[in-house]
């Protein structure tokens, strides 16, 4: 064995610069498929963060999943109604705090209730139609990130004015209006109330800053007409990914509809699935590209060293260890591709998160990588697998070459 690895690192290092471009076509390709992955799973996992942090992972609402069995299709073979006046239900989760109370025995995070509604609110002559949520704050503060997105005053400044509210800080700026200012909030079915402001949120979302404002459950009750209902229950679970799973639990036993975050985003989540394709396929190119500079490196010693091989085979080595030496070759060459890859890849991806990275509608900074060890162990084992399958063919080549060929000068 040590005289197999001798002559195979007698021959890397008998011309060094060619070794060093082998070597460095195999770190480039580790290092850069470290950093695009690192780039491309962090980015969707922080789209995936900021996704589930704007919304409950599971919302509960007042609505069946299907429509209700209609009474004159169980006494009655009938095919299709029309015009049949239904009978008008109070809209709103029936019992709630039971509900409730029941949830929270088995899931795994917090629960709280919500009513959301439509209102107009005027201001100034200036009248918007705006999305308005009744919440509990001390709940709230369990299941949503809207006590760390306050800029101005705190969740808790709901308890401290009579119909206090909180806008949006899109939503305050095109009102015109600041933490003290009276609005006046109207909806179809309630009652009209004056609100006062009592604190400025920034979700980072236009969508939820620029239409969205957060008063108390009874205001929210209050001016949707439904006193001691509530329309949705607003869940958070330890485990972000098994709310579908929930979810679906939840909805079998309660009735009422449940929406996983998961759901009510898939076509976001089909999308990613074909991105990581595309991530998977860039990856691979680039380290079958740094494979062929391993492949015509270990050919080029082949066809240098064919009287050394003719000599070996001569003194009596196998055809497999001849393989073998070549093989050996192909993978210092690896090792040290790939060591220098790891180093190379975790510099490009420090290097590429201090990238500032600034826009109008989001508030990140710095394009998002994500440091995970099974990046640098799947590059380092396809970056090794490579070379050695590069090596392999001209190792092979090489055990074939017959002593009395190279005597008789035959190429």
């Amino acid at each position: 064995m040590n005289l197999i690895f001798d002559i195979a690192w007698t021959h890397v290092t008998a011309r060094l610069r060619q070794t060093l471009v082998g070597i460095f076509g195999v770190a480039t390709g580790i290092g850069f498929s470290v950093m695009m992955a690192g780039l491309l799973e962090g980015s969707q996992k922080d789209f995936i963060r900021q996704l589930v942090d704007s919304m409950p992972h599971v919302a509960v609402t007042d609505e069946q999943r299907q429509a209700p069995v209609q009474p004159a299709s169980v006494h009655f073979d009938t095919v299709e109604f029309r015009s049949l006046s239904t009978e008008t239900e109070r809209r709103g989760i029936k019992n709630p705090l039971a509900l409730i109370e029941a949830l929270e025995s088995w899931i795994p995070g917090a629960v709280a209730p919500s009513v959301t509604t439509k209102a107009l609110i005027h201001s100034g002559g200036r009248d918007l139609a705006v999305t308005v949520i009744g919440i509990d704050p001390k709940r709230e503060a369990r299941v949503s990130k809207l006590a760390s997105q306050m800029i101005q005053g705190e969740l808790a400044s709901l308890f401290k004015a009579s119909n206090a509210i909180i806008l949006g800080d899109g939503l305050a700026q095109k009102l015109g209006v600041t933490v003290g200012a009276t609005l006046s909030l109207a909806t179809t079915t309630g009652v009209p109330v004056l609100a006062r402001v009592v604190g400025l949120s920034h979700a980072g979302n236009r969508m939820t800053d620029d239409n969205q404002a957060v008063v108390l459950l009874k205001t929210a009750q209050i001016l949707d007409g439904r006193t001691a209902l509530i329309n949705e229950i607003r869940i958070r679970v330890d485990d972000v990914m098994a709310a579908e799973i929930i979810a679906n639990r939840v909805e079998r036993q309660i009735g009422y509809k449940s929406t996983s975050w998961q759901e009510s985003h898939q076509d976001i989540l089909s999308a990613f699935q074909i991105r990581n394709a595309i991530m998977v396929m860039v990856v691979g190119a680039i380290l079958l590209v740094a494979s062929f500079g391993t492949y015509n490196i270990i050919s080029t010693i082949t066809h240098e060293k064919t009287r050394d091989i003719a000599i070996m085979k001569s003194v009596g080595l196998r055809a497999a260890t001849v393989r073998s030496i070549f093989v050996l070759e192909a993978a210092l060459i690896g090792i040290a591709g790939t060591l220098i890859g790891w180093m190379l890849g975790y510099i490009l991806c420090v290097f590429v998160g201090m990238i500032e990275f600034r826009s109008g509608f989001t508030d990140m900074t710095h394009l998002p990588i994500l440091y995970a060890p099974k990046h640098y162990a799947i590059a380092g084992a396809v970056g090794m697998l490579s070379s050695l399958i590069a090596g392999y063919f001209p190792a092979r080549k090489a055990a074939r070459v017959q002593p009395v060929d190279i005597i008789r000068g035959a190429s």
